[in-house]
């Protein structure tokens, strides 16, 4: 599990995982993209018992 932990951060300090983080942050606090989101957490959250 180190391994893919190891990945995943070099992968959130290189130029595309930056730009990757950055698009996540402006869909983040768009309205739309928000209520989106959440109907979608909230249908998920439904199904489980």
């Amino acid at each position: 599990m180190a391994g893919m932990m190891d990945k995943i951060k070099q992968f959130a300090q290189s130029p595309q995982g930056r730009r990757a983080a950055e698009q996540v942050r402006r869909a983040a606090s768009d309205p739309k993209r928000r209520e989106q989101a959440q109907k979608l957490l909230g249908k998920l959250r439904g199904k489980r018992p």
